[in-house]
């Protein structure tokens, strides 16, 4: 393949410059191939509609591209570095298909706004896989919760043991705050949804008669993004929100997890696993550890220290496209892909937990404010006088047993 860019005016960019500009944008890539094919056969469909491509070259120009994106999908081609990224590696390769016809579906375009569409369209997929992938953890917990909901659990607070709870309001209570993380998921895609095509590098298309609606329509966004100058000051910020709704649902699967460490301590011996959900030691043949739930555990810092990433990316930039930009993939790509897999391991996980009712004791202590309020409602005195009756009785007993 030639070293030749798409770009390229002259002499051939320094390699050394090419392998640190591109970085690893033609691996990340490989994802948003489908989408750029999608995107380019409506812009292609626009131009033709406008009369600004024959037929038979939109016609052409639509095969090829359906046709490359079909051949990627099964792998039978990956973009190289020297083509730097999906728009680029399907441009080169649609020339070499049909000729020059191929060149013809750039016009009314920048790299800029191919990117861009591709991400948006990439991204709302993403979430509604990222929302799926949560309310799998919600009806694991669920069905955890329909089995196993009457066994008698311990709630805390300060670590301390505090008042009765159980199975049931243990896992309905994150299963609740994991539907939540779904819902804010789908609502955070709200400012991808909005069509850039046609804003090419940041200020429109001069001298050419574009129908941005008819893109919009085609790739189904809810409108389309005014005035085109608002396109790259936008950049971040879809992905930020995406980000930082991920960082939340890790949270919780990091909670979740952390309660199920402190339950399988031989001190607590609370659940039990299947082995083969536990790993071994290299030196103590009787361990057996729960890997998995420590590694859901440290996911959460992954999103947290991504969106401080993206953030940081776009704080001080000035107006208009900068090559910047290009490092906000490997972040959000970093924590739609870790989040993904955390959400479909913790679900199946989820289904070897067994409570150990047995091992699980709540002392008469646990039911302290259970009695103040009796007190309150049996006599009628106030609250902090039933408080200290029971606190002091409390200490009898123990000094009793002491």
């Amino acid at each position: 393949m030639s070293g030749q860019r798409l770009w390229d005016k002259g002499k051939p960019l320094d390699e050394r410059i090419l392998a640190f500009t591109a970085g690893e944008d033609h691996r990340l890539d490989e994802r948003l191939v489908a989408y750029d094919v999608r995107a380019s056969i409506a812009h292609a469909r626009m131009l033709a509609k406008q009369k600004l491509l024959a037929e038979d070259d939109c016609a052409a120009i639509c095969d090829g591209l359906a046709a490359l994106g079909a051949e990627h999908a099964r792998g039978h081609w990956h973009i190289a570095l020297e083509e730097e990224d999906a728009h680029s590696a399907l441009e080169r390769r649609l020339i070499e298909r049909i000729g020059e016809a191929g060149g013809r579906v750039h016009l009314g375009r920048s790299r800029n706004d191919q990117v861009l569409v591709a991400l948006r369209l990439y991204m709302m997929d993403a979430a509604a896989e990222l929302a799926a992938g949560a309310r799998a953890v919600v009806a694991a917990l669920q069905r955890l919760s329909s089995e196993q909901g009457t066994i008698a659990l311990p709630g805390y607070t300060h670590m301390q043991a505090a008042m009765p709870s159980s199975v049931a309001l243990w896992a309905d209570g994150f299963a609740a705050e994991l539907d939540d993380d779904a819902a804010g998921i789908e609502r955070a895609v709200a400012r991808a949804n909005s069509n850039p095509l046609g804003s090419a590098a940041g200020y429109g298309v001069p001298g050419l008669g574009l129908d941005r609606e008819a893109t919009r329509t085609a790739l189904g966004f809810a409108k389309t993004q005014e005035p085109v100058t608002a396109v790259q000051l936008s950049r971040g910020k879809a992905e930020a929100a995406l980000i930082f709704e991920i960082t939340l649902l890790m949270g919780d699967l990091s909670r979740l997890a952390a309660d199920l460490l402190l339950y399988y301590t031989q001190e607590f011996a609370f659940i039990t696993l299947p082995e083969e959900m536990t790993t071994g030691s290299s030196i103590m043949p009787q361990k057996r550890n729960p890997d998995v739930f420590e590694l859901i555990r440290s996911a959460a810092a992954v999103p947290a220290g991504a969106l401080a990433e993206t953030l940081a990316i776009t704080a001080k930039l000035t107006s208009g496209y900068h090559r910047d930009l290009q490092r906000l993939k490997a972040p959000l790509f970093r924590s739609i892909d870790l989040a993904v897999a955390a959400t479909a391991i913790m679900a199946h996980a989820l289904g070897g937990i067994r409570f150990r009712a047995d091992n699980i004791e709540l002392g008469d202590e646990l039911r302290a404010a259970e009695r103040a309020n009796a007190l309150v409602v049996g006599e009628g005195i106030p609250f902090r006088e039933a408080y200290r009756r029971v606190a002091a009785e409390l200490a009898r007993t123990r000094k009793d047993r002491s």
